[in-house]
């Protein structure tokens, strides 16, 4: 079936809808949602359409269809469960040539309600012709991921600069130019923060410029989440999907920059004990060089910028060299590590607080206030911290926590490869060199990790002490 696809204004305009039931229901809230005036057939209500007629929004004709239902009407839907009706309501809207629409019996339709993705003043219909519903609305489900949420402020934005933008561009093609310089510039990073005065901003400075000048770079900084790709935030999808260069640490997952635009640059910036390594200087540099170039960067991290990822000393660099930025939070690996591995962080009978705390050298450790972390009733999250267990272990027992407080070192949170092992704090760095526990590994020290076992969902079940070294 080939279709003539259009969009029609039903503000104010009559639509009669033969049925009173849940598919009814959503027929009708769509068309109260275009402005039309819904007339709605049929001998009962369900409670929804009730309270809608009594609210006044419709108006109720009971009874079975007669086709004068169909007079001073613009178009009409059948949404009931009688095909014989259905039949009818097609047949005598065609008589009068009417556009129906027949629920769920595409042969009878001469118009078809599309999936449809909203973003007003912004409308994008997908159509199967009626052939494969089914399959359009798993299509709109899918573009719904990837369009922008501010794509309906930048028509609007765009609806009401269009004559100014007209007057100053009268050529076509230059016009075309210009809309193309500014849908790849920045002006989408004020409308994400809300700042239409900022965009308007953005569209003058991009309307004044000369066409062959250099385009404006950026950096935003991005948190991959801890591996999982599904973890990944829609506006981070959305950062990767228009970058010009990525700067990636080691551990972002292969997964996570597959899901980035096809084209761009990507330089891995990680940092690894004892192996290649990139000084923070130099991730510093690179930011600039890129971002000078007129390049739109992303400083692509692991967990979340903001967590222990440096994300604070590249923002004020970036401020101090006028380049601008934005920032997408990701979900750090405590909050996904102890989710995977059936962790509350919190839980009423057990934990009131949480602390993160990062661990990644003997220097840190040192700076630490070890009898606050001692504390009871308080789940302790140690980033990094797989080289320095046995110091982790030795402090806290020395400043008052119980040798018998239950801990889980989740290894490679959220992936497939996932495991968790667990146990009591006295053996903690027996258990981690027994499994051959390697980073990234995050380590979790209070009451809540006893949950790991009996809460387990992901992966192979948590790993404990072998009956041998028990008896040992």
């Amino acid at each position: 079936m080939s279709l003539y696809p259009l969009f029609a204004d039903l503000t104010d305009r009559a639509v009669l809808v033969v049925g009173g039931g849940d598919v009814a229901a959503r027929k009708i809230l769509a068309l109260l949602d275009a402005g039309a005036q819904v007339t709605v057939g049929a001998p009962q209500l369900n409670p929804a359409l009730e309270r809608l007629r009594d609210d006044g929004r419709i108006v109720h004709r009971a009874g079975t269809f007669e086709p004068h239902w169909l007079d001073r009407v613009w178009l009409v839907i059948a949404a009931t469960a009688n095909v014989h009706v259905n039949r009818r309501i097609a047949d005598a809207a065609g008589e009068r040539r009417l556009f129906a629409n027949v629920v769920d019996d595409a042969e009878l339709c001469s118009f078809h309600v599309p999936a449809v993705i909203e973003r007003k003043p912004l409308v994008l219909a997908i159509s199967s012709g009626g052939a494969a519903p089914m399959l359009a609305r798993w299509l709109r489900a899918r573009l719904e991921t990837r369009l922008d949420h501010t794509l309906g402020a930048l028509a609007s934005l765009l609806a009401d600069w269009r004559g100014t933008i007209r007057a100053r561009q009268p050529d076509l093609a230059a016009r075309r130019r210009f809309y193309q310089r500014l849908l790849d510039g920045r002006v989408w990073q004020w409308l994400r923060r809300g700042d239409r005065a900022g965009a308007e901003r953005e569209l003058l400075r991009t309307l004044d410029a000369a066409p062959t000048s250099a385009p404006a770079g950026s950096v935003t900084l991005v948190g991959a989440g801890p591996g999982d790709p599904g973890l990944l935030t829609l506006h981070g999808l959305r950062a990767l999907q228009a970058a010009d260069v990525i700067l990636h640490d080691r551990l972002v997952s292969a997964e996570v920059l597959a899901l980035a635009r096809r084209d761009a640059t990507r330089i891995e910036v990680g940092k690894q004990a004892g192996g290649p390594h990139t000084t923070q200087d130099e991730i510093h540099a690179l930011m600039l060089a890129h971002a000078r170039n007129g390049a739109h960067v992303v400083r692509l991290k692991g967990g979340d910028p903001f967590v222990f990822g440096r994300g604070g000393e590249e923002l004020e660099f970036l401020r101090a060299h006028d380049v601008p930025y934005a920032v997408v939070p990701g979900i750090t690996a405590a909050l996904a590590c102890a989710a995977y591995a059936g962790i509350p962080l919190t839980h009423r009978e057990h934990a009131q607080s949480v602390r993160f705390v990062t661990a990644h050298c003997r220097e840190s450790l040192d700076t630490l206030d070890w009898r606050a972390l001692a504390a009871e009733r308080q789940t302790l999250v140690f980033y990094m911290g797989v080289a320095q267990l046995a110091t982790l272990r030795a402090q806290l027992i020395a400043h008052g926590r119980d040798a018998g407080t239950p801990f889980a070192l989740v290894e490679n949170g959220s992936r497939a490869e996932q495991r968790v092992v667990s146990g009591t704090l006295g053996e903690l760095d027996a258990l981690a060199l027994q499994h051959r526990a390697q980073s990234p590994a995050l380590l979790i020290v209070g009451e809540v990790a006893a949950l790991a076992e009996p809460l387990a969902w992901f992966g192979i079940p948590p790993l404990g002490a072998t009956p041998l070294a028990q008896a040992a």
